[in-house]
């Protein structure tokens, strides 16, 4: 039976409303990168990053390796900074920085990184398939919120989330050393209008 995290792990990423909750250790194959991500640039990025998780997932699927396991590949997620601090809730996409990254299969570990990478980089010829890393993290206690919106609007439901977080007398704290927040990507930007799109945002909190 196929593995489907829209139905097996509703408590992480089909949550409606704002929620805290605490995220297990993961892992997941990122890029990082700076600037715009209205550029073809990202664009690369995110299909190295699809690339190597659909090529993990025939992997399992195929019985390559001792441990079968047939899944849908898990979403788009991205932690996000800037550069600068955002005036009035503007922010200067220029000026963001960011790593993008899907989630793998637990049993997935580095050796089985590196050639994945080898055999995907072999046929796209994606220069961000090279520069792609294998993380482990654990985000502990987080507050999240669903986002129904474009992304120019996350700001509403952010500010929702920092007055729940001041009701409880409870603080956030940076993500991997030093990212703002975290988006999880629920739609396909390019197939869904931007006032439909769902898009979990989460802050780290202080444990």
């Amino acid at each position: 039976m196929k593995y489907e995290w829209r139905k097996r792990e509703k408590s992480l990423y089909m949550t409606t409303g704002i929620q805290m909750l605490k995220i297990p250790k993961m892992k997941f194959i990122t890029v990082a990168g700076e600037g715009n991500p209205n550029t073809a640039q990202f664009t690369h990025q995110i299909e190295a990053l699809y690339g190597l998780s659909y090529a993990v997932r025939m992997k399992y699927k195929t019985r390559y390796y001792e441990d079968p396991f047939i899944y849908t590949v898990y979403p788009l997620e991205g932690v996000w900074t800037s550069k600068e601090k955002p005036i009035d809730g503007v922010v200067d996409k220029e000026g963001l920085v960011y790593q993008i990254m899907i989630r793998q299969p637990d049993t997935f570990n580095a050796e089985r990184f590196d050639e994945i990478v080898e055999e995907t980089y072999a046929k796209k010829n994606n220069p961000f398939i090279k520069v792609a890393q294998l993380i482990e993290y654990e985000e502990g206690h987080v507050i999240q919120g669903l986002h129904i919106g474009s992304f120019d609007t996350e700001k509403e439901t952010f500010d929702q989330m920092e007055q729940l977080l001041a009701t409880n007398n409870m603080k956030k704290t940076v993500i991997m050393e030093k990212y703002q927040h975290r988006e999880i990507y629920l739609s396909d930007a390019r197939r869904v209008l931007p006032e439909k799109q769902k898009t979990l945002l989460r802050y780290k909190i202080i444990e």
